[in-house]
């Protein structure tokens, strides 16, 4: 009976009114997300009020190797996630079943891969982040408990994401909401209670993510679950392989290209600021995720129902999900900025009570939020595109903003502005501002590009194996 359920909800994606199936699946999506920057953001605000700001820039500093794991987890949650919504659309659940075996085989490597890496060569990668002398000791002690942690993590992601995929959108927030929940709990256990410093906001994050990795692996193992765990499906596939990783790429190599703006900043920042001005960076960040965070929500909860759509066919359906998100998004983040400008210190409060460091990161709050608008456009865009297995215009749609633009930028901008007798610091905040209106300028001309997709009686080109086409339930 659950079964039946279950894949009636996969053919509303083809069929119930595009509203009320966005917000069916934008919600949960939204609360997922949000509830997951928890995580992190609890580990700041703990420490930050408990510890001190040193142990804030050494959390900050983890940022970047933290967004490497979570780069691979996207490479394989993302890109199977929006391939399994595609394949549900040309109703092949034997190859949906194939998608989620051989999506877990590709997380158990990369996660051996980069839980080895980061013990043989963490000090390294702490020092090439910007760690200095007084934050390395802090950053240490959080990443040694947490790296296999992280690997729970992309875990998790990745089953939540394959979830809601099969039309479980509420069951994949709880997973991830009742891990967040849990994690606060633990951080007001270990670090108010027990006093464990940094130390307890690394065993609260790790704990959590095991529970819940532990809830979204029991689901596919349910027998009533639509998609499962089946042995046929745990056969490795080349092609499989190939088809999660390129739809996956896109925000694999966004989240790689931010751990290398992230740390390539802290240079930045501790060249013209010191270790402060890493922690102002941090707060910044935290609270500019969140709505970077609400913005993903959206769009992973549009790219179900645009990957059925598209596999299906349905064109008119797909262009009313792409205008709804957008629109959406643009709103939420014309908010989030609009708080962040007018609120600077009440959010810095949240995090600190050190008042040079509250006084610090005010313009820095600021020159990072301001232009969120710009940013939606641009997330909007490479989420759509790659929901639509368009690996490649995702691609240079995500990595303009960073890759392009803020990477020259963060160096020459500091250099103008101390030329004209401002101050470097400044410049670097500056650069952040200007590279995100430039990506959204070639986030919209792509678009332009592509504009064919939209027509009515456009018909898209599918990745098939032949031995798929001939015999699809094999």
């Amino acid at each position: 009976m659950e079964q039946a359920i279950v894949i009636d909800n996969t053919k509303e994606l083809g069929t119930r009114d595009i509203k009320q199936l966005f917000w069916i699946y934008a919600l949960p999506s939204v609360v997922s997300q949000v509830i997951a920057s928890i995580y992190n953001l609890c580990d700041r605000i703990f420490l930050g009020q408990t510890v001190g700001a040193l142990a804030l820039a050494g959390l900050a500093i983890t940022l970047p190797l933290m967004n490497i794991i979570h780069a691979f987890g996207s490479l394989v949650g993302a890109g199977s996630a929006a391939r399994m919504s595609i394949v549900l659309g040309r109703k092949d659940e034997r190859w949906a079943e194939k998608i989620l075996g051989n999506s877990m085989l590709l997380t158990f490597l990369f996660g051996f891969l980069f839980v080895t890496a980061g013990y043989l060569f963490l000090d390294d990668i702490l020092i090439l982040f910007g760690a200095s002398a007084d934050t390395i000791a802090y950053a240490r002690e959080y990443m040694l408990i947490v790296l296999p942690g992280m690997f729970l993590t992309t875990l998790t992601f990745n089953l939540a994401g394959l979830i809601r995929a099969t039309g479980y959108p509420n069951k994949s927030m709880w997973i991830l909401a009742g891990g967040a929940i849990l994690n606060i709990a633990l951080d007001a256990l270990f670090i108010l209670v027990l006093d464990w410093g940094i130390k307890g906001a690394a065993w609260a994050t790790t704990l959590s993510m095991a529970c819940s990795a532990i809830v979204a692996v029991w689901h596919f193992c349910m027998p009533r679950s639509f998609i499962r765990f089946k042995r046929h499906c745990w056969e490795p596939k080349f092609y499989i392989f190939r088809n999660i990783l390129l739809i996956g790429i896109s925000p694999f190599l966004m989240n790689i290209a931010a751990s290398a703006v992230v740390a390539l900043m802290n240079h930045q920042l501790i060249r013209y600021g010191g270790d402060l001005a890493v922690g102002a960076y941090g707060v910044a960040f935290s609270f500019a995720s969140i709505v970077f965070l609400m913005l993903l929500g959206l769009c992973t909860g549009m790219q179900p129902i645009a990957g059925y759509n598209y596999g299906a066919c349905k064109i008119d359906r797909l262009r009313k999900v792409y205008l709804l998100n957008m629109k959406t998004c643009f709103i939420v983040a014309v908010v989030g900025a609009f708080i962040s400008c007018v609120f600077p210190r009440t959010i810095n409060l949240m995090f600190t009570s050190d008042e040079a460091l509250i006084v610090l990161g005010i313009p820095t709050l600021r020159y990072i939020s301001v232009m969120l608008p710009f940013v939606a456009i641009t997330v909007c865009n490479s989420q759509f595109f790659q929901s639509i297995d368009k690996p490649w215009i995702a691609i240079v749609t995500s990595l303009s903003r960073q890759v392009l633009f803020l990477i020259p930028m963060m160096y020459v901008v500091p250099l103008i502005f101390i030329r004209c007798g401002g101050k470097g610091l400044t410049g670097v905040w500056a650069s952040c501002t200007i590279c995100d209106f430039l990506g959204c300028v070639l986030a919209m001309i792509l678009l332009y590009t592509q504009r064919r997709i939209f027509r009515d009686g456009y018909v898209p080109e599918f990745r098939t194996p032949r031995k798929e086409i001939l015999r699809p339930n094999r």
